[in-house]
């Protein structure tokens, strides 16, 4: 069973003295550290796996099986921030274990992962202790040795030493810096390479290079195509933390997903209708799939917050309990569901589509055009849209029929914003300002649209809590609290719109 580790850590290229060793300051001298403890050396032995192409180096992605030391089995890690990564660890075996090959699937697709580089360490360590005898930091030379496997430069060879400084779980960062001056002033500095296997790579695979910026925004084909980029990007960043159910990530990779679309529907003058429109539908099943987890996540919180916002008094039978049974129960079917579309077959299928789209992009005439004259375009017949959507939404009485008009803005709002988004490299403040307004109305219609959610469920709620014997006064209560916000944001409505759409959005988008 894998279990995770956030490391903390820095890396120091290491020259030998005279005597052929690597020598460390006195590290007593940075404060804090009351003692240095020598915990010997250790051998490791690790071959690294990733595809024949390096999609998991490309990515800073590093996926290792590993003998010798404390810690010997499957080890993969995921990049969070500079000098930050989280250590999956799986037990020592012969095959790579499936809750890993899970993590790693949104990179390499269908595609095996195969050994590309043996990394044999002699590693001394030291640990950095406080006054109270408590871990601070370990820090360890490393001489390591590194051989190519892959076909390419296979058999190449490189060697070098490398001080290596982890901070403890739940360490102070500030340390790091302490140890880093005092290493800087011993004449180490920092490793030009973020990982040893970035190092094995660049000596014996100097062919090898991971993929670096893009060209700047020339044409609209430039333009879309950067975007486009960007958003799969995320959503294969933001697979692995939703298969480890980390916060937020359901939400953010549905938003690269919705993005996608949108981007893909808003910009078929720039590419192929016949290649996009089946990407298209495939994004929105997706998108589908990772609603149900998010939803509910949402529709959940907004429950919580209700109930805790009622007065004690008001609080008639066992309110909290039946949200939270129907919460579990709720949670874990749509999880399952979450899952399986992202181990399913259609879903790789997918990523293989977004990928090949990207390399051979399917351009028509007007991706050759500047993308200042096409993009405006593109965003204002979004908005035409979303004001013939609009009037409706505005003028129904209260009741079903407007709700239903008012969701259908709403969709209609968030892909005006995204356009918007998308344009703002090259539109610049005008649709940072554009984006924003029309955020701002998105946000009244979706509060509405929770809201008309959210009563669904309470009436829902009423009848199991009626049904068991229960007073259902409070879901009563929570009903009427709901219908009285959605009616504030159909008040809200027209002021947000207002601002929006006056004045004309052409001469603001060209302002």
């Amino acid at each position: 069973m894998a279990d995770t580790k956030r490391e903390i850590e820095r890396k120091y290229e290491a020259a030998a003295d005279a005597s052929g060793e690597t020598r460390l300051p006195d590290l007593t001298k940075v404060a804090g550290v009351s003692s240095v403890r020598d915990k010997g050396v250790a051998e490791l032995d690790a071959v690294y796996y990733d595809t024949d192409d390096l999609r998991l180096a490309a990515d800073s992605i590093t996926l290792r099986r590993r003998t010798g030391g404390d810690d010997a089995g499957w080890h993969l890690k995921l990049p969070v921030s500079p000098h930050v990564r989280d250590e999956i660890r799986s037990p020592l075996a012969d095959d790579l274990p499936p809750a890993l090959a899970a993590l790693i699937r949104s990179r390499t697709r269908a595609e095996p992962v195969v050994p590309v580089v043996r990394l044999r360490s002699v590693r001394d360590v030291r640990h950095l202790l406080d006054a109270g005898g408590d871990l601070l930091a370990e820090v360890s030379v490393d001489t390591v040795t590194a051989q190519r496997i892959g076909v390419d430069a296979a058999g190449a060879t490189a060697r070098w030493t490398e001080v290596e400084v982890e901070l403890a779980d739940e360490g102070d960062p500030d340390l790091l810096d302490a140890v880093e001056k005092k290493l800087r002033k011993a004449g180490l500095r920092p490793a030009t390479s973020e990982s040893k296997l970035a190092r094995a790579l660049a000596d014996t695979a100097p062919s090898w290079k991971r993929p670096g910026e893009e060209k700047p925004d020339r044409t609209a084909g430039d333009h879309v195509l950067a975007y486009l980029r960007e958003q799969y990007t995320s959503l294969v960043a933001y697979d692995p933390a939703v298969r480890r159910d980390l916060p937020d990530s359901v939400h953010q990779m549905r938003v690269a997903t919705r993005r996608l679309r949108s981007a893909l529907r808003t910009y078929r003058k720039v590419l192929d209708r016949a290649v996009t429109d089946p990407v298209v539908e495939e994004l929105k099943w997706l998108a589908r799939e990772l609603g149900a987890d998010r939803d509910q996540e949402v529709l959940d919180a907004r429950l919580r917050a209700r109930i805790d916002d009622v007065p004690e008094t008001l609080l008639m039978g066992p309110v909290s309990g039946r949200l939270r049974i129907w919460s579990v129960a709720g949670r874990e079917g749509v999880r399952a569901k979450t899952l399986a579309a992202l181990d399913s077959r259609r879903y790789l299928d997918l990523l293989t589509a977004l990928h090949a789209l990207l390399t051979d992009p399917p351009l028509r005439p007007a991706a050759k055009r500047s993308a200042a004259e096409v993009l405006p375009k593109a965003v204002l017949k979004d908005y035409g849209r979303l004001a013939h959507r609009m009037e409706p939404a505005l003028s129904l009485p209260h009741g079903e029929e407007r709700d239903r008009a008012m969701h259908s803005a709403r969709k209609a709002a968030k892909r005006t914003r995204y356009a918007a988004d998308a344009a703002r490299p090259t539109l610049g403040k005008p649709a940072k300002r554009f984006a924003k307004r029309v955020k701002a109305v998105q946000s009244v219609l979706g509060e509405h649209q929770d809201s008309v959610v959210a009563r669904e469920t309470l009436r829902t709620l009423a009848a199991q809590a009626h049904g068991a014997g229960e007073t259902a006064f409070t879901w009563g209560l929570l009903y009427g609290r709901e219908e009285a916000a959605a009616q504030a944001r159909e008040r809200q409505l027209p002021v947000a719109w207002a601002k929006a759409s006056k004045p004309k959005p052409r001469a603001r988008l060209r302002a």
